[in-house]
C-alpha cells in the first residue's frame, strides 16, 4: 500500500480548533497539503484558517458537531467539493468528564461516548466512500494510550478510547480482506500539553491536569504526518505511555500498583474549580484557540519517536538489545 506525499494530499482534520488538531492542521498546510478543518468552535476555526491563509496555504473551515453524522458527512463532502477529492481523514475531536465513576451521571457518560466513540465511527463512515473514490488513502484516528490502559477518574473517556481500538481493528480486517488500499491507524498520545484539561468537565473540586510528564502537541502532529504517508497500524506518542503500555501487558497488577502511586494525586492541582465552571461537554467554549496548555515546564522530549518513524533503525536497535541480553545471560550462566 502506497500513500501520497503530504504535499499532494487533501486532508480533513476533525477537532482542529485547538490543541493537537490545530497543530496538525498547521503542519499539514505548511507541508503543502490542502486542508479542511472542522470543530464546533467557529471562532477557533476562523483564527486557524486566517493563520494558514496568512502563511500562503490553502484551508477551508466547516463547523460540525461529530456526534451528528449528517454534520460529519457534510465535512467529507465539502472536502471533495472544495478540492476534488479526499486523501487523508484525521479524527481528533474529543471531550471528557473527570470524576469518579459513581459521580458520573448517565447523561455525561453517554455524551462522552457520543463524541469520542460514535464521533470517530461517524468520521470513518463519512470518509470511507470518498477515500474509495480516490482509490487509496489514510484513516487516522487519534485515541489515547488509554485505549490500552485506563486511568482513574476517566471511566467514560477510557471506555470510549477502548472502543475506538475495537472498531478500528474490525474495520482494518475488512479492508484487508477486500484488498482496499486504505490505511487504518490508531495514534495513541500520552499526556500532551494542550488546553484539553482546561476545557473538560471536572468534579474533582480543583483545576485539572494530566498525569505528568507531558509531551508537545508538535510530537503528535509529527506522528500523524508520518502515518499519513507511511501505512502504520498504531503508534503510541510519548515514552511514558509506551512504558505504561508495556507494564500493563507484562503485569496488569503491577500497572495497578504503579498507577495507585501516581495517577490519583497526579491529576490534582492546588487551584479550586467548581463543577459548574464552563466546559465543552455539550457546547464549545471560547478563548482556547491555541495549541499549547499551561504545563510547558513539565514537558519532556519524546526520545523514542525517531525510532517509531525509522522502522529499520528500530529493528536494528531491538536486535542489538536482544543480542546484548543474550550475551549477558550467557556470561552469567558460564560464571
Amino acid at each position: 500500500m502506497q500513500l501520497k506525499p503530504v504535499d499532494q494530499q487533501v486532508v480533513v482534520v476533525m477537532g482542529a480548533s485547538s490543541g493537537i488538531g490545530r497543530e496538525t492542521a498547521r503542519q499539514f498546510a505548511r507541508r503543502g497539503a490542502k486542508v479542511v478543518v472542522s470543530a464546533r468552535s467557529q471562532e477557533g476555526l476562523q483564527t486557524l484558517v486566517d493563520e494558514i491563509h496568512k502563511e500562503g496555504h490553502e484551508a477551508v473551515a466547516i463547523p460540525a458537531d461529530v456526534s451528528d453524522f449528517q454534520q460529519v458527512q457534510a465535512v467529507a463532502e465539502a472536502a471533495v467539493d472544495s478540492f476534488g477529492r479526499l486523501d487523508t481523514w484525521v479524527h481528533l475531536a474529543g471531550t471528557a468528564v473527570f470524576a469518579s465513576f459513581e459521580q458520573t451521571t448517565p447523561e455525561e457518560f453517554k455524551r462522552v461516548l457520543e463524541v469520542n466513540l460514535l464521533g470517530q465511527a461517524y468520521g470513518a463512515m463519512a470518509a470511507l466512500p470518498q477515500l474509495r473514490r480516490t482509490g487509496r488513502g489514510a484513516l487516522i484516528h487519534v485515541s489515547s494510550v488509554e485505549a490500552h490502559r485506563s486511568l482513574p477518574y476517566q471511566s467514560s473517556y477510557a471506555a470510549s478510547k477502548h472502543g475506538i481500538e475495537g472498531f478500528l481493528d474490525s474495520l482494518r480486517l475488512e479492508l484487508l480482506h477486500d484488498r482496499v488500499p486504505i490505511s487504518v491507524t490508531n495514534v495513541m498520545p500520552s499526556t500532551i500539553n494542550t488546553p484539553f484539561f482546561d476545557k473538560a468537565r471536572t468534579k474533582l473540586g480543583v483545576k485539572l491536569r494530566g498525569v505528568p510528564p507531558y509531551y508537545t502537541p508538535e510530537s503528535v502532529a509529527e506522528a500523524i504526518l508520518y502515518v499519513a504517508q507511511n501505512p502504520t497500524r498504531e503508534m503510541i506518542v510519548g515514552d511514558t505511555g509506551k512504558v505504561l503500555d508495556l507494564l500493563h501487558r507484562l503485569s496488569p497488577q503491577l500497572a495497578d500498583t504503579f498507577l495507585m502511586a501516581v495517577a490519583f494525586e497526579g491529576q490534582y492541582t492546588q487551584q479550586p474549580k467548581s463543577a459548574d465552571a464552563p466546559d465543552n461537554l455539550y457546547q464549545p467554549i471560547s478563548g482556547y484557540d491555541r495549541t499549547e496548555g499551561e504545563y510547558k515546564n513539565l514537558t519532556l522530549p519524546n526520545v523514542t519517536q525517531w525510532l517509531d518513524q525509522n522502522p529499520l533503525a528500530k529493528i536494528l536497535a531491538a536486535g542489538a538489545l536482544g543480542a546484548a541480553m543474550f550475551l549477558a545471560a550467557t556470561r552469567t550462566t558460564r560464571g
